[in-house]
């Protein structure tokens, strides 16, 4: 493991998921923006990573749905490269985004505490 994947399993469960769901909000806000399209793929990687070192902590039903979003972040990521030059794809990534995002964090627990 690296010192960013041990300080990120450090974190208490419901943390853990509130950092995925700031990123997937950053992606939300970037996606649509031309200029910000670079920064998409290695905030993908990101999700895609937290969700790999929190997976094993979640119940039964957070866990396949986090294993569902990874495989659409996986695919978003595999076609970027192609995607990010259609308006309506990077809009599209971005309300998924926002849609997860806004999931995460209320499954997380960290809006009732």
């Amino acid at each position: 493991m690296t010192m960013y994947s041990d300080s990120f399993t450090k974190e208490s469960p419901a943390r853990q998921l509130g950092a995925l769901a700031a990123t997937l909000g950053r992606i939300a806000s970037s996606a649509e923006k031309t200029a910000r399209t670079k920064a998409i793929i290695p905030m993908l990687n990101e999700c895609l990573q937290f969700i790999e070192w929190t997976l094993s902590q979640q119940t039964d039903n957070a866990g396949k749905e986090l294993a569902d979003i990874s495989v659409m972040l996986k695919l978003w990521r595999d076609s970027w490269e192609y995607a990010q030059m259609d308006g309506h794809l990077r809009a599209l990534l971005s309300v998924q985004s926002k849609k997860w995002s806004e999931k995460i964090l209320e499954s997380s627990g960290l809006l009732n505490s």
